[in-house]
């Protein structure tokens, strides 16, 4: 069975109606509504780099989509969400399952590519009757330029497409020329005038910015923070009573029935006794695991660790060890990271013999003589087995418990619970924990989990790209963000967990950590930014019904609105008109800009809301004639 992460997500579905099932061909037969699941992108994985897609593409997608005779269209995901708690979906998908989608992992809108969309389907709601009334009669207008019409009584929508990735191209239509960039789709409600097109975005872009603050408040300086933190050693190996023996190494998703992450496998040999040829001071130990990550400890101290990743969680541990005389103990921790994820050519883990994939420590594990050479194969022996931690079973995220101690805060140490109180930050915006400082674990909000953390997994240094080419088809590998740092540093608390003062924050860490500096982080919007050009169509709000007859001659405008409304724009970060260049943060002038640009741009928004300024000539005056200007302004609310 498909197990399916429980998320604060949802899978959305943009549908025409369609009043009845229409013919296609006689060859064909019947058309029925197509669905199709579009991909913001993908998960993230603990790792790797930050995926996205941008808005041009994925509007390019979707445009494309209608256009050729789609009915009803199914994003994945519409709205990105949290894997909570032990829900994630597959082998190391992060905490966060944002997805890049729309609407964000937090709740708000993902700018431009929400505004963006949102515009794209109310082109195509403005336009249903028609696309729901005929086949599209589709046609050439040169080297991957294409028109598709609907046309029925006196409606008439047209799809103009360039699906080459290289070069703008001007094309005829209707006896009217259109240009149209590369891989977009112009969209013409009347069969004229151009209301949207893919690869010009109206919509403002935003910055957003995570505001940070220690967790523990009004605390003096001169007392150590330690103080505030109590903590428990989790005791290395077997423990509890439900541990069992068995011969051999068992694999850990049919032993652990997914209760848990963790699975102890504990061994006692005699180096004099058992294995007289091994020398004590001159071993090494071999561990071979399905995955997805494992600890080693020798007599109760850590030896070393081994960790997969998302192309192949498959584990190998090759480490020095020092035995003394006498009885030993191996205790290895196999842990996993979810169990199931969507299905990639290189990442399938699901389907058929999804079961026989396992995980945990199958073996071989070996003992080697690093002096003569010589080796042992301990897979066979009598393993002793545990499910879970001691503090799993004493519900220590949950519960109280008098083993809490108060005395000098262990740092670095695996293998250790914390739990401390805090106040929830002020205000009402989205509220995360920083979790710098630790390596790697699992933590509770009030007896929530809010997921496992690994901020020490960080990303490859290559792969990102500042911009990324929206042109030409979409693949997995192809945008990337955030390469050289932590794949996930920000966890997600849903303010609904929290209470004004009295909450209460467990960890369980596993690598070794300085609980100290984590800290909070809320979402707020650093800056708002659009870039429009003089050849953008006009707003798609003033394309309606009452217009469609009349000439769509308005001028672009570049619009802002502070996210909160409470929030006005304070202050203007940059405004030109001209020929400005670079992306919303780090805008520049081009070669030629108009000197009344910031000026315009400031009487109009600063202390309002949001604010609209028509790009043209007559608002800003031609600093270079003959040239195509846009406008680029980033703005500030507070």
């Amino acid at each position: 069975m498909l197990l399916i992460p429980l998320l604060t997500l949802a899978m959305a579905f943009i549908v025409i109606n369609s009043p009845r099932i229409r013919t296609t061909s006689p060859k064909c037969g019947l058309r029925i509504g197509l669905d199709v699941g579009n991909w913001n992108f993908r998960f993230l994985s603990f790792g790797g780099a930050v995926p996205y897609r941008p808005a041009q593409d994925l509007a390019f997608a979707v445009a494309r989509f209608f256009q050729r005779g789609g009915t009803l269209q199914n994003y994945y995901m519409y709205h990105g969400g949290t894997n909570f708690g032990r829900t994630t979906g597959g082998p190391f998908i992060s905490t966060s399952y944002d997805y890049d989608a729309p609407l964000d992992e937090y709740g708000l809108v993902n700018q431009p590519k929400w505004g963006h969309l949102k515009d794209l389907h109310k082109v195509i709601k403005q336009v249903e009757g028609a696309l729901v009334a005929t086949d599209p009669a589709i046609s050439s207008l040169g080297s991957n330029l294409e028109a598709a019409v609907y046309r029925t009584g006196s409606e008439c929508v047209a799809f103009l497409a360039n699906v080459g990735t290289n070069s703008a191209a001007t094309v005829t239509f209707n006896g009217n020329s259109y240009n149209l960039p590369a891989w977009s789709v112009s969209i013409l409600p009347d069969c004229k005038n151009v209301v949207y097109n893919t690869a010009k975005i109206n919509s403002m872009a935003m910055i957003p910015s995570f505001t940070r603050q220690s967790l523990i408040a009004d605390v003096d300086e001169s007392l150590s923070l330690g103080s505030a933190w109590s903590w428990i050693k989790e005791p290395v190996g077997i423990t509890k009573d439900d541990a069992f023996t068995k011969p051999g190494l068992l694999e850990q998703i049919n032993t652990t029935a997914d209760q848990s992450d963790y699975l102890w496998y504990s061994l006692s040999v005699d180096v004099k006794g058992d294995e007289p040829y091994l020398d004590e001071s001159k071993t090494d130990l071999h561990v071979e695991s399905l995955g997805h990550a494992l600890h080693a400890f020798i007599n109760g101290k850590l030896a070393g660790s081994g960790k997969g990743n998302s192309g192949n969680s498959k584990v190998s541990l090759e480490i020095p060890v020092t035995f003394g005389s006498g009885k030993n103990t191996i205790d290895l921790l196999s842990l996993t990271v979810g169990l199931q994820k969507i299905s990639y050519a290189l990442h399938q883990n699901y389907g058929a013999f999804f079961d026989t994939r396992g995980a945990g420590i199958t073996g071989p594990v070996k003992l080697r003589s690093a002096k003569s050479g010589t080796s042992v194969d301990l897979s066979s022996l009598q393993w002793t087995y545990q499910v879970g931690l001691k503090g799993e079973e004493l519900n220590l995220p949950s519960k109280d418990s008098s083993l809490w101690s108060q005395s000098t805060l262990p740092k670095k140490q695996p293998l250790t619970w914390y739990k401390t109180s805090f106040d929830a930050p002020s205000g009402s915006s989205p509220v995360a924990i920083d979790f710098t400082g630790m390596g790697k674990g699992e933590a509770w909000v009030n007896g929530q989990s809010i997921g496992r953390y690994w901020p020490t997994y960080f990303a490859p240094n290559s792969g990102c790209k500042e911009n990324c080419d929206y042109r030409g088809p979409y693949s997995s590998s192809k945008c990337y963000k955030n390469c050289g740092k932590p794949s996930q540093q920000l966890y997600h608390v849903p303010r609904s967990w929290l209470k004004p003062s009295g909450n209460i924050l467990v960890l369980f860490e596993e690598i070794g950590g300085d609980p100290m500096q984590i800290s909070f982080a809320t979402r707020e919007v650093e800056s708002l930014c659009s870039h429009i050009s003089e050849s953008h169509p006009p707003p798609v709000d003033l394309w309606n019904s009452d217009s469609k007859s009349k000439s769509h001659s308005s001028a672009p405008v570049l619009s802002l609105e502070c996210p909160s409304p409470n929030q006005v724009i304070s202050s203007v970060k940059f405004a030109s008109f001209g020929t400005p260049h670079g992306s919303c943060g780090r805008f520049n002038h081009g070669k030629c800009s108009s000197t009344k640009a910031l000026s315009v741009v400031e009487k109009a928004c600063v202390g309002s809301k949001s604010c609209k300024i028509g790009v043209s000539i007559n608002t800003f005056g031609d600093p270079c004639v003959g040239v195509t200007k846009s406008l680029a302004v980033e703005a500030s609310c507070t």
